[in-house]
């Protein structure tokens, strides 16, 4: 069913262009049926999967290679499957609300469910090849979002940004997923899980989890690839609240979770992984505070949020990993529920910097109502179903081995600047003096609220009745620890010390936030101080860099792509002569076993007149006797082609040398007076490669006539096409196997530049 699911993804992303123009209102409509459609299947599925029941599909693609399409619906790919499908949903209905000024909006939604589509192609997949396709569509569609308001120029380079950080990671991933395929012979999950202890044991475990892991810090923005995330916020709001929420920077999570039981459990693991998630998860809740606009804010504390996530599973324990779990939920629920929000601010204010709004909850009120509960969502306080994920992350920090200690009091100096954060986002948007400029709404902003508001009372029902999820995530960490974990979610765990890590972390989250609140001027030197210290903008540097890298291959290009033909020819002859000595000396034994004579006398005396003409024509002042005397050559091969017998190669060469001359004689009526244009010492130079390249080919036709031609190179690759590459058509072969990192070259660049040209054709320019 789940392939035929995705199918319908791309049948209705088409559809988009197809809707006729008067009833244009209901484009999103259409999508957003279509995952509420996919979530109602996924939720008949959750009773099978409780029990246990594991959904497997393979279709044959390439099963030699033990490449197939494979897809796989058991606890871990259920639960990413009915976020992306249930907060698309509401996704698209927003969007109806908040793209109708816009124009292009059948691209925004073609778009948008291809990539929602990728990605839940992405979480079903189980060949790790299919894999790896479905994470760089989504890259590649992120792109096309991120720059959909392409006149912008920060748009622009935003994207570029992102999809080279995400596409380097992705190459990394890929090469990872290789080494992994040689340890256990194939790119199917459950063989990777059947020979885990292999792998683990093997010497290229390493390099394999160091590659894979750079490709999901890099998708999951994890320090110090972090800095790509804040710019993503150049796209349309409602890609910003499903990108951050459900999709795309949880693809590295996901990949997390899924590889867990292959390469988890180790020393590596444990010691890599949570401390770039504690890192990661410090510097964005510590930079969140600091930040001036609204969607700014809450791209940064999805940063801390996904080094959270990261860090509980690099910890690797059930606890972390139920932990982990859970925290899913709380975050995607508040963070799509505030990017929405902050998205309706903007639209009705028409400012997202947080210094310049207040007062909003007179005259936004459900606004606030729900902003309100995801915001204390957000900050972990009771009775929200963040405060349960808090408790047991706190839980989970205490009994975390090895680094412990570390990540404890990161993670409680991080949630204390979430508290922080949270409440000054609240107050300082919506309480205080109102603005006067904004009316309140006469009527209810249904489509602008309907998503975020079921968010926030998911945040509170499931807060109030946590052992709902209780049925949903234990398959999942089943498939994460490969054993059966029963768990039990509850509200209140008693007095214990994680409990008053809470107390602590809620009062001291409150008094920075009335000092910053109360005290504007401590904020104000907060953000300088955090200028001073955090000087180097890591987004900054990455564009430097690239701006600096255009220039060196401009400069380079210039050199070498100097536009001087003759001295492409001259390199070209140059090279090839010195390579061709080279062979000619590691092969020296050569025998030059050739009986040299002079007869026939006519042949010797055509020769001697043809090498005659040719050193003429290079010595002749007069263009037309140049050209008489290299006709002469060339008739004269013609000649020699006739004595032995070679008639259609004679022909060809005579009417060859015919239209050459004169070719050459017409032109010579436009060109101007012959004139010298070359030093005594560049046509000593020029003889002299000529020599070398001539005498280069002499000997080779000379040393041809003992080469033995009975194995031709043709014969290998008709011997060994399909014995070692399965394929009966030979030039597939050669192309996709023997030289395949060439046609991998082709296609990279060709990739790469079709996007520069779709940017180009979309850059607006400026009449004149």
């Amino acid at each position: 069913m789940e392939p035929y699911v995705l199918l319908l993804y791309l049948v209705v992303a088409f559809a988009m262009f197809l809707v006729p123009q008067k009833i244009k209102g209901v484009k999103p409509i259409i999508p957003a049926l279509l995952h509420f459609g996919a979530f109602i299947y996924f939720i008949t599925r959750i009773p099978a999967i409780s029990k246990g029941t594991i959904t497997k599909q393979s279709f044959a693609w390439i099963p030699e290679l033990s490449l197939n399409i494979e897809f796989t619906l058991d606890g871990l790919s259920l639960i990413f499957a009915l976020l992306i499908t249930a907060i698309g949903a509401l996704v698209f209905l927003y969007a109806k609300a908040y793209m109708k000024s816009y124009e292009g909006r059948s691209r925004f939604y073609f778009y948008l469910s291809v990539f929602s589509g990728a990605m839940l192609g992405l979480v079903l997949s189980t060949n790790l090849i299919q894999f790896f396709i479905f994470w760089e569509l989504t890259s590649v569609l992120s792109f096309l979002l991120i720059s959909f308001f392409n006149e912008k120029d920060s748009a622009r380079r935003a994207a570029f940004q992102s999809l080279f950080i995400t596409t380097f990671g992705g190459l990394s991933l890929l090469a990872g997923i290789i080494l992994i395929d040689n340890i256990a012979d194939s790119y199917n999950l459950s063989d990777w899980i059947a020979h885990a202890e292999q792998i683990k044991a093997s010497k290229i475990y390493l390099p394999a989890l160091l590659l894979i892991l750079i490709g999901i810090f890099t998708k999951s923005a994890q320090f110090p690839f972090h800095f790509w995330l804040p710019g993503a916020m150049q796209a349309p709001t409602p890609v910003s609240a499903y990108l951050h929420s459900a999709t795309m920077v949880k693809a590295g999570v996901f990949l997390l979770a899924r590889l867990n039981p292959v390469l988890g459990g180790t020393d590596e693991w444990t010691h890599i992984i949570p401390v770039i998630g504690a890192i990661t998860m410090l510097v964005g809740s510590y930079l969140s505070i600091t930040q001036k606009d609204i969607k700014a804010i809450l791209a940064y504390t999805t940063i801390s949020a996904l080094g959270l996530l990261v860090l509980l599973f690099g910890i690797d324990t059930n606890l972390s990993v139920k932990a982990a779990m859970v925290f899913l939920f709380v975050h995607a629920f508040y963070k799509a529920s505030l990017f929405m929000i902050a998205g309706y601010i903007d639209k009705k204010t028409g400012t997202r910097d947080i210094d310049s709004l207040g007062g909003l909850a007179r005259i936004l009120p459900y606004g606030f109502g729900v902003a309100a509960i995801a915001l204390l969502s957000m900050a972990g306080l009771p009775p929200l179903l963040g405060f349960i994920g808090k408790e047991l992350i706190y839980e989970a920090k205490v009994q975390s081995p090895g680094l412990g200690f570390l990540v404890l009091i990161f993670g409680v100096v991080s949630n204390i600047l979430m508290v922080t954060i949270s409440l000054y986002f609240l107050f300082k948007v919506f309480m205080g003096k109102a603005l006067t400029h904004i009316k309140r709404p006469k009527k209810i902003d249904l489509y602008y609220l309907a998503g975020p508001a079921s968010l926030a009372f998911l945040s509170l029902a499931l807060g109030l009745y946590p052992d709902f999820l209780s049925g949903l995530i234990e398959p999942a960490i089943e498939v994460i620890r490969v054993e059966i974990v029963q768990i039990k979610l509850k509200l209140w765990h008693g007095l214990n010390l994680v409990f008053l890590l809470s107390l602590l972390t809620v009062i001291s989250g409150v008094l920075i936030f009335l000092l910053i609140y109360k005290k504007n001027k401590l904020l104000r030197g907060w953000r300088k101080l955090n200028d001073r210290i955090f000087y180097i903008n890591f987004s900054d540097v990455f564009l430097s860099g690239i701006d600096r890298f255009v220039g060196y291959s401009g400069k380079n290009t210039k050199l070498i792509q100097h536009g001087y033909h003759r001295y492409y020819i001259l390199t070209i002859i140059l090279f090839t002569s010195l390579l061709l000595w080279l062979q000619i000396f590691i092969t020296r034994d050569w025998q030059l076993d050739t009986k040299f004579t002079l007869q026939p006398f006519y042949i010797s005396g055509l020769i001697g007149i043809m090498m005659l003409a040719a050193i003429y024509s290079a010595i002749s002042r007069s263009r037309l006797n140049t050209i008489i005397a290299m006709g002469i050559t060339g008739y004269g091969i013609s000649l020699i082609y006739l004595y032995y017998s070679a008639v259609d190669l004679a022909i060809t060469q005579i009417i060859v040398e015919t239209l050459t001359i004169v070719i050459f004689v017409l032109v010579l009526q436009k060109l101007p007076k012959f004139a010298t244009l070359s030093k005594k010492s560049t046509r000593l130079r020029d003889a002299a490669i000529a020599l070398a390249f001539g005498g280069v080919m002499t000997i080779l036709a000379l040393k041809a006539i003992h080469v033995d031609f009975n194995l031709p190179i043709s014969d290998f690759f008709i011997e060994k096409s399909y014995q070692e590459a399965f394929g009966k058509n030979v030039v597939n072969v050669i192309l996709v196997d023997f030289r395949t990192l060439d046609t991998l070259g082709e296609i990279t660049v060709l990739s790469v530049a079709a996007v520069g040209v779709y940017v180009l054709l979309k850059k607006k320019t400026k009449k004149l």
